[in-house]
């Protein structure tokens, strides 16, 4: 639900951000706009981290 003007915005922001920063694209090798390196087994455990208010997840290994 939307509150007013601003959060509107701060949401599309999200979208946007996801969208062109952390989403795979078939066009780069699905891959992210913004290229990760492939994380050993060994880095940790996978912590997920939600992205447009919990609608996406980013996962990354963590140290435990």
């Amino acid at each position: 639900m939307v509150r007013n003007p601003a959060h509107l915005r701060r949401i599309l922001t999200s979208c946007l951000v996801y969208y062109h920063r952390m989403r795979c694209h078939v066009s780069l090798d699905k891959d992210a706009s913004d290229g990760r390196p492939v994380q050993a087994v060994k880095a940790g455990n996978v912590v997920a981290f939600p992205r447009v208010g919990g609608v996406h997840h980013r996962y990354q290994r963590i140290a435990a």
